[in-house]
């Protein structure tokens, strides 16, 4: 449970990142749908799992070097955590075209605010999938 509420910590911070330079990129260029909100979103959320892979490896899952460590596994790990984020950088991009560019916004909200409701809708999606797989795949203890 303490390593969920951290890696909800680093989540809300890669959250903050991510929807912060989303918000930049729409914002300067008045797009909030269509295929340049994948790429929009593929940025940002790229920078936050940079972020991410450091934060959680380091305070949320404690993976310390040692004098064992090899590179070979750390090439390894790095490789899982790629394989991961691709995936969820997927999820994520997948959810935020379809609600962003096919569902017509609810609730009264504006163009801008309903991008940053499918944002949050595949920032759910997407966190579960990759602590799933960080846990149980790339920082998982040996």
């Amino acid at each position: 449970m303490k390593q969920f509420l951290k890696f909800i910590v680093v989540g809300g911070i890669n959250t903050g990142i991510d929807f912060a330079i989303l918000n930049v990129l729409m914002f300067s260029t008045n797009i909030y749908s269509g295929k340049w909100i994948i790429i929009f979103n593929s940025v940002s959320f790229a920078t936050a799992v940079v972020n991410s892979y450091f934060m959680n490896k380091y305070w949320t899952f404690k993976k310390q070097k040692t004098q064992n460590t090899e590179v070979k596994s750390q090439s390894k790990e790095f490789f899982q955590f790629l394989i991961i984020s691709i995936i969820g950088i997927s999820l994520n991009d997948a959810a935020v075209y379809t609600v962003s560019t096919f569902i017509p916004p609810i609730f009264g909200l504006s163009e801008k605010l309903w991008a940053n409701a499918a944002k949050l809708i595949a920032t759910v999606v997407s966190m579960i999938w990759n602590f799933i797989g960080y846990k149980f795949i790339v920082f998982k203890n040996e």
